[in-house]
């Protein structure tokens, strides 16, 4: 077995990063402590800990980068912070024990006072994403394009970082160091599960995960790269139906709680609303919108290919995300929805919050609320896999 990993998070970018420290940190030979301002001039310097459980807060961090949530925070982290330059800004980057790491993801992606089987289950997934992209950082890009005349298809991939090995926004896996409340049901799932990992033919598995399924999982290549992998499959979710707030507090945390109706919701445009958003959103010229039609689905209803009619041009768009982006705002919670034409535009009827694959989180919550135990509960989400221990 391998030693426990130490992992680097790029937090936040800026031109100047405020930071507090709540006791004395050291780089090289000066320590500091209180409030300070850093700009490109400290660049190079690696702020260590000289306390145990000391910590450091950093200001105006933007969390939900692109997405519905997006807002700015202060969050406190532990372990050490590294100061580099990055495209002519500053980056902060915490250091720190991958279990360390997870202590906050889990808190992070969800709320934490969740069921302990729960927690087991996504301490197990989240490191099986970090380590796998650890083990092999070129794996992901933040985004691939393939476009042919009458279609563009992107699709939009963990991101692959220069000079950390993940970054802590939902681009990554949600990561607001210790700034989220943490109970000791969390630690228990850490330590319960400590090293473990799913595996597949001996390597670790691409183990993704979302918010709502919306009642059938999805599979990889519907969303990403058109590549099978036999444990993320689609299949019947019973479990993720439900409206129990008790439940659903275990998986969202206050800012996710308010979105509602994701199992099931409706979005409405004028046809103008539509013409006007898809083109500032595609930045293509489509005049009035006439219609949208569904090319490709995969097997849990999301739409992979969508075709755009317009009185200027007509247009494939792909894959679910592209769609997503496209059709709102922010992001629809899903592509899995169907087209209602309407006497003034379009009603979009939708089901579930997020891509679908792997494991749905509000299912897992549901699962674990009714003492299914976090081997069952993988095992149901992930079929073919195996738990292996790395340490």
């Amino acid at each position: 077995m391998e030693r426990e990993r130490i992992v680097s998070v790029g937090i936040v970018r800026a031109e100047t990063l405020r930071v507090v420290f709540h006791a004395p940190y050291r780089c090289g030979e000066a320590q500091v402590e209180g409030e300070h301002a850093f700009t490109l001039a400290d660049v190079g310097c690696v702020f260590t800990p000289q306390d145990e459980g000391a910590s450091f807060t950093l200001k105006d961090v933007t969390i939900g980068i692109g997405f519905h949530w997006e807002r700015r925070e202060e969050q406190t982290f532990s372990g050490a912070l590294r100061l580099q330059e990055e495209e002519g800004m500053l980056r902060a980057v915490n250091v720190l024990p991958v279990e360390t790491y997870l202590t906050s993801v889990i808190s992070s992606e969800m709320s934490a006072n969740a069921s302990l089987e729960l927690l087991k289950a996504h301490a197990v997934i989240s490191r099986s994403w970090l380590l796998r992209m650890m083990d092999n950082p070129r794996a992901g890009h933040s985004a691939h394009e393939q476009k042919t005349e009458g279609r563009i298809i992107r699709w939009y991939d963990s991101q692959s970082h220069t000079g950390f090995d993940v970054c802590a926004d939902d681009h990554c896996q949600r990561y607001q160091g210790i700034t989220r409340q943490t109970n000791p049901n969390v630690v228990k799932a850490i330590e319960a599960t400590r090293g473990e990992v799913l595996s597949f033919e001996g390597k670790i598995c691409d183990a993704r995960f979302s918010k709502c399924c919306g009642g059938m999982t999805e599979v990889f290549e519907s969303c990403w790269e058109n590549i099978r992998h036999p444990y993320l499959v689609a299949k019947p979710d019973p479990y993720c139906n439900t409206s129990d707030p008790k439940v659903l507090r275990q998986v969202l945390n206050g800012y996710d709680q308010e979105t509602h109706d994701f199992y099931r919701w409706t979005v409405h445009y004028t046809t103008e609303e539509l013409s006007e958003l898809i083109h500032r959103k595609s930045g293509i010229d489509f005049g009035k919108i006439l219609d949208l039609k569904a090319m490709h689905r995969g097997p849990s209803e999301r739409i992979v290919m969508l075709t755009i009619e317009g009185e200027k041009r007509t247009l494939t768009v792909g894959k679910e995300l592209e769609i997503r982006k496209w059709l709102s705002e922010s992001h629809l919670y899903s592509s899995a929805f169907t087209v209602e034409k309407t006497p003034d535009g379009f009603t979009l009827h939708g089901k579930g919050w997020g891509h679908g694959v792997g494991l749905c989180q509000i299912g897992a919550a549901v699962m674990g609320d009714q003492g299914i135990p976090y081997t069952d509960i993988l095992a149901f989400y992930y079929p073919h896999a195996e738990l292996t221990r790395r340490w």
